[in-house]
């Protein structure tokens, strides 16, 4: 397993499994150089509170990015994740959150919408896992995954949780092609 991170050094997960490399998703040499010899990419992208009144675009250029390297090294599985909230999921915000949701991460979810229509259109087996909004919790393993709009709604789900998850979508297939909500 590797894992990339531009401060590698502040991770706090070891294991003789797991190669830490320091590198920029937004650098095509360290993606090419982090897919090289992998089954299964999984992208988890974020940005800082700081950042969120900005113009933000690290969502869909580190996608536009990251799909030509993978498929430069022949990795079909991509398993990203995004949040409720976007691309179609974002017609399922409840009125009461919709006006401060946009007022604070608009930009960062309309450019996730961005990122998901590149996933969707790259031709990878994709699955795009959409976490409601995250907390520091254990893992509980009885979290829900909404996988039909009509389910779609907001709530809360641990971080642990969402690994979970992801780590199980790297040999399952029922998701595949899908991009369920994840909540408690």
């Amino acid at each position: 397993m590797r894992a990339l991170a531009r401060s590698v050094s502040s991770m706090d997960i070891s294991g003789a499994e797991l190669e830490k490399v320091a590198g920029d998703a937004l650098n095509a040499k360290d993606m090419e150089a982090a897919t090289r010899g992998m089954d299964v990419v999984i992208q988890a992208l974020g940005v800082g509170f700081g950042e969120l009144l900005g113009p933000i675009s690290l969502f869909s250029r580190a996608t536009k990015i990251l799909i030509p390297a993978m498929k430069g090294q022949g990795v079909k599985r991509l398993i990203a994740v995004t949040g409720f909230g976007a691309g179609e999921s974002s017609a399922h915000i409840s009125c009461i959150q919709r006006l401060p949701f946009q007022a604070v991460f608009g930009r960062a979810y309309h450019d996730k919408g961005v990122q998901e229509r590149l996933i969707r259109e790259s031709g990878l087996d994709w699955t795009i896992a959409r976490p409601g909004v995250l907390t520091p919790g254990p893992l509980t393993r009885r979290y829900r995954v909404l996988s039909e709009p009509s389910q779609w709604r907001n709530g809360l789900i641990s971080r642990a949780d969402v690994a979970d998850f992801l780590v199980q979508q790297i040999e399952g297939t029922t998701y595949v092609g899908k991009a369920p909500v994840l909540v408690n």
